[in-house]
């Protein structure tokens, strides 16, 4: 058996394949005449309460997808099994998401495509690895490599949550990607790779032993600052074409009669994406008639040389307090 391929039998996996009616154990969501949502876990003679009555369990064991119940104020919830994007947005989480709007455009822009052979680094809450199991499917392979072990069970028990079990495409590895990727992964066999991390660029080398020519690289990252290192160091790395790179917003809108306009809130920015692709062994890309004004790359910064943490990227670091508590929760679901 190939050493990056899963020692599964291939099997038809995810919450997302369920039909038919409610189930114990299933995660419903509800809606309330408000338009709020509530995710819950069904259980048998348990109790969803609020400040305007309870709701029995009972009532939705059984009830077909899509059913509507009343409390017993007589408030009617529409039951609904839970979007991938839902179930994203209110799982237990350590690290912060990546958020539907982003991971669907790593989806297509990196064209994660059914059986293909991905690797994903840093994991952190399991976000982006859903969608990127569901878009390989389970005849695929998806390779995640996560330096902090808390993160990485933190991400197993969302995704086990979502799918039901372990999924039969999925690998992860805890562990530095640059160290332990290129004794696990075999040189040439990947097709994509994307990479959630603070430093990118210090992986490129190993990113480009793994990727199989034509492979697509694409990196997510906060700042300016990082995508400009990226995008420089791929360029200086000889084995990648030209990057692109982009960020996607989201603005809903209101729609009540004639009163249709655009949401008062909208999702701006929460990140960059830059991709590039695989040279083929040997290849140099094409000069490029334009580069940066000298001095455009400030080399004796701070951040430049030095090592990089979430903070200098203007991310709010999560407690080791809350990492505990979320992954002792869902160890303790997981045993029950």
């Amino acid at each position: 058996m190939s050493p990056h391929r899963p020692a599964t039998t291939p099997r038809a996996t995810g919450a997302h394949l369920r039909r038919g009616s409610f189930a114990e154990g299933e995660r419903v969501q509800l809606t309330d005449p408000k338009g709020r949502l509530h995710t819950i876990t069904l259980t048998v003679d348990k109790e969803f309460h609020t400040h305007r009555g309870r709701l029995a369990h009972n009532d939705l064991i059984g009830a077909p997808d899509g059913s509507t119940v009343k409390n017993t104020a007589g408030v009617e919830y529409l039951a609904v099994r839970p979007l991938l994007s839902d179930y994203v947005l209110s799982m237990p989480r350590g690290a912060a998401v990546v958020y539907p709007k982003d991971a669907g455009q790593i989806v297509a822009m990196a064209d994660i495509f059914p059986g293909a052979r991905v690797v994903e680094a840093g994991v952190g809450s399991g976000a982006l690895s859903m969608s990127l199991l569901r878009a390989v499917g389970d005849l695929g392979h998806l390779h995640s490599f996560e330096r902090r072990e808390d993160f990485a069970d933190i991400a197993r028990g969302n995704v086990e949550g979502f799918f039901g079990g372990p999924h039969p495409a999925w690998q992860v590895t805890v562990g530095d990607l640059v160290e332990t990727m290129p004794l696990l992964v075999e040189p040439g066999s990947i097709d994509r790779v994307v990479l959630d991390m603070l430093a990118p660029w210090e992986c490129l080398d190993v990113v480009a032993d793994a990727l199989a020519p034509g492979g697509v690289l694409i990196c997510y990252v906060a700042t300016v600052t990082q995508l400009s290192r990226v995008a420089e160091a791929s360029r200086d790395h000889g084995g990648f074409t030209e990057p692109a790179a982009w960020e996607s917003m989201v603005r809903g809108w209101h729609l009540e009669g004639l009163a249709v306009r655009p949401q008062h809130r909208m999702h701006g920015h929460t990140g960059f994406l830059i991709t590039t692709r695989r040279l083929a062994p040997g290849v140099t890309p094409p000069l490029r008639k334009r580069r940066p004004a000298k001095g455009a790359m400030d080399e004796g910064s701070e951040l430049a040389t030095g090592e990089w943490s979430p903070e200098d990227v203007g991310e709010r670091p999560t407690s080791e307090k809350k990492i505990r508590r979320v992954r002792r929760s869902l160890t303790d679901t997981s045993t029950t």
